[in-house]
C-alpha cells in the first residue's frame, strides 16, 4: 500500500509540472483572465475574457479632464487608471466614474499622456515626458523612477519583475522593483513602438522599418525583419506568428522564430492601429478609415468596415464583439464574424484611445476630454 501510494503521489507530481510547462510554452494562451494592461496581456493580442455590451445601454459614467484623452485604460481591482494629455495619471472608481487620485508627472507642462499604464502587484507603471515612473496602485505615491534622457512615449510591458519599455531610439528592460537598468538596445531609429513579450523574446517594431526580436534576458538580437520604410505598430504574438502593421500601407506575419515574411496584405493608407488576434483571424485599423479582419493563416480578407475618419484605435475583442473608435468621434461594436454594426456611440470629438472592456463595461478615452464608460 505504501508503494502505491507513493508512486500515485509521484504521477500526481509529474502530471502538474507537464500542465504548467505545457501552458507557459503556449504563451499568450496561458493567461486566463485579463492583464492590467495595454492590449490585455504582453503578447498584446487585444483580447479580453468575459462579455462586453452587445447591446448599448447607455453611459454609466464620464469623467472630464478638460485635455485630450489618447491613452488606453486598464483596469485593476475595480479601478480604471489611464494617463492624459494634462500631464496626469489619474485613478478612477469603476462604479462611480470618481476621481480616487491623481499623480502630476514632470514633464513640465507639455502633456506628454498618451502612454497606457500596466498594473502588477498593486503597482502603477507608465510613461511620461522622460521617465518611467513606478507609483503605489493604491495611494497614487511615486515608488521610483528611471530617467531615460528623451520624452518616452510608450506602454510598458511587465514580465517576471522586469519592465520593457522603449523611448529615444532604445528598448529599455529594467527591475520593476528598483527602476534599475538591466540592459537597453539600441534600434535604428529615434521611434520605437510598444513592445510584445512572449516565451522569453521581446518583439518590436522602429521607425527605421525594422521590426525586432530580442532575448528578454540579455537584450541581444535574435533576427530583424525590414517591414517597408516607415514606422511600425505594435506586433501582437499568436501560435508562432508576430502580426504586425505598418506606414507603407502593409500588413505583415512574420515567423516568431525565423524573422521570415509568411504573408502581407495591402491595405489603402498607414496601419498604426495595433491588432486583435482571436480564434485565426486578425482585426486592425487603418487610416484609410477602415477596419479589417483577416484570416490569420492566408491573409485571406474576411471583411472590412468603413468609418468617417482614420482608424487609428486599436480594436478589443470579446464574446464575438470587436470595439474600437475612430478619427470620426464615433466608438463602434461590430459582429466579430460578419463585420456588421451592433451599435455605435458618437462623442465630442475623434476616439483614438483603445478600450478596455471588463465585466461587461468598455472604457476608452475621446479628444473630447472625457474617458468613458459604456455598458
Amino acid at each position: 500500500m505504501g508503494n502505491r501510494r507513493y508512486f500515485r503521489i509521484l504521477l500526481f507530481i509529474s502530471l502538474f509540472i507537464l500542465l504548467i510547462t505545457s501552458c507557459s510554452s503556449q504563451g499568450w494562451n496561458s493567461y486566463n483572465s485579463n492583464v492590467a494592461m495595454f492590449r490585455g496581456n504582453p503578447a498584446r493580442t487585444g483580447e479580453y475574457a468575459g462579455i462586453g455590451p452587445k447591446e448599448l445601454n447607455g453611459i454609466v459614467w464620464k469623467f472630464n479632464t478638460n485635455a485630450w484623452v489618447q491613452s488606453s485604460p486598464v483596469v485593476s481591482h475595480e479601478v480604471v487608471y489611464f494617463c492624459n494629455y494634462d500631464s496626469f495619471l489619474y485613478a478612477i472608481d469603476v462604479k462611480t466614474g470618481q476621481e480616487k487620485w491623481k499623480f502630476e508627472t514632470d514633464d513640465g507642462g507639455w502633456g506628454w499622456g498618451w502612454s497606457s499604464p500596466t498594473v502588477v502587484a498593486e503597482v502603477v507603471y507608465f510613461s511620461s515626458d522622460d521617465y518611467l515612473y513606478a507609483v503605489n496602485a493604491k495611494t497614487g505615491q511615486e515608488i521610483w523612477k528611471f530617467e531615460t534622457g528623451g520624452h518616452v512615449q510608450t506602454s510598458p510591458a511587465v514580465v517576471d519583475g522586469v519592465v520593457y519599455f522603449a523611448n529615444n531610439g532604445y528598448l529599455y528592460a529594467v527591475d520593476a522593483k528598483t527602476g534599475q537598468e538591466k540592459w537597453k538596445f539600441k534600434a535604428g531609429d529615434a521611434g520605437v513602438s510598444i513592445p510584445a513579450v512572449v516565451d522569453g523574446v521581446v518583439y518590436f517594431g522602429s521607425k527605421d522599418g525594422f521590426l525586432y526580436g530580442l532575448d528578454a534576458d540579455t537584450g541581444q538580437e535574435k533576427w530583424k525583419f525590414k517591414a517597408g520604410d516607415a514606422g511600425v505598430s505594435t506586433p501582437a504574438v499568436v501560435d508562432g506568428v508576430v502580426y504586425i502593421g505598418s506606414y507603407d500601407g502593409y500588413f505583415y506575419a512574420v515567423d516568431v522564430k525565423t524573422g521570415q515574411e509568411k504573408w502581407k496584405f495591402e491595405v489603402g493608407g498607414p496601419v498604426g492601429s495595433s491588432m486583435a488576434v482571436v480564434d485565426g483571424v486578425v482585426y486592425f485599423g487603418s487610416k484609410d478609415g477602415f477596419l479589417y479582419a483577416l484570416d490569420a493563416d492566408t491573409a485571406q480578407e474576411k471583411w472590412r468596415f468603413e468609418t468617417g475618419g482614420m482608424v487609428v484605435s486599436s480594436p478589443a475583442l470579446v464574446d464575438g464583439v470587436v470595439y474600437f473608435g475612430s478619427e470620426d468621434s464615433y466608438f463602434y461594436a461590430l459582429d466579430a464574424d460578419t463585420g456588421q454594426e451592433k451599435w455605435k456611440f458618437k462623442t465630442g470629438d475623434a476616439v483614438m484611445s483603445s478600450p478596455a472592456v471588463v465585466d461587461g463595461v468598455v472604457y476608452f478615452g475621446s479628444y473630447d476630454g472625457y474617458l468613458y464608460a459604456l455598458k
